[in-house]
């Protein structure tokens, strides 16, 4: 691995001992200066999909990529609360299924009647279509929509003016969306 390594960076470089700040031709530097590259990584690409350099395509993937770790962040919290706490009552008084006879994990899907997937699907839908629906000043993943969509409605306050604290959250953000991707799959997986 590291011999080929070193012809790899030898070949970029013009030195195998070559200081990679010198490969300036790499489309991957247009990319250096997003959000959610951070130490000790700095910007990864193992399967090399942004090194084309095209821009609509990278900021598609960052799109996709806050969307999933803002569903997986909500998944993850959802998966372990039933460990600790339920709603009382039912959740289908017609089916006489109660919150708490619902087991945890994987298996409460089974549970929830198809009446209750198509609400769960159409209110998806709306808050796609109708929040979730177009980007603020073309940055990838704000919607202008605020902490939890409530912007939208009024009851927020109009965010960050700093730019540093703002760079500081959105980074906070995608580490925090990275992690609940993983955790929910372990968690599945277990």
């Amino acid at each position: 691995m590291a011999i080929i390594g070193m012809f790899f960076q030898d070949g970029l470089t013009g030195s195998a001992w070559g200081d990679w700040a010198l490969y300036t031709d790499s489309p991957l530097r247009a990319f250096e200066d997003q959000t959610g590259v951070q130490p000790p990584v700095g910007f990864w690409d193992p399967l090399g999909l942004s090194a084309d350099g095209n821009v609509f395509d990278f900021n598609r993937r960052r799109e996709v990529e806050l969307k999933h770790g803002r569903v997986c962040m909500f998944a993850t919290i959802g998966y372990i609360l039933p460990e600790y706490w339920r709603f009382p009552g039912y959740l289908s008084k017609y089916l006489d299924i109660k919150f708490a006879d619902v087991p945890n994990g994987l298996a409460a899907l089974s549970k929830v009647p198809a009446f209750g997937w198509l609400q769960i699907v159409g209110f998806a839908g709306i808050i796609e279509v109708q929040v979730y629906n177009e980007q603020v000043s073309g940055e990838p993943g704000n919607y202008g929509a605020g902490f939890l969509g409530l912007r939208s409605v009024g009851i927020m306050n109009t965010g960050f003016q700093d730019p540093e604290v703002r760079k500081k959250k959105l980074n906070a953000e995608l580490a925090n969306g990275r992690l609940a991707m993983m955790a929910i799959i372990g968690m599945f997986f277990q």
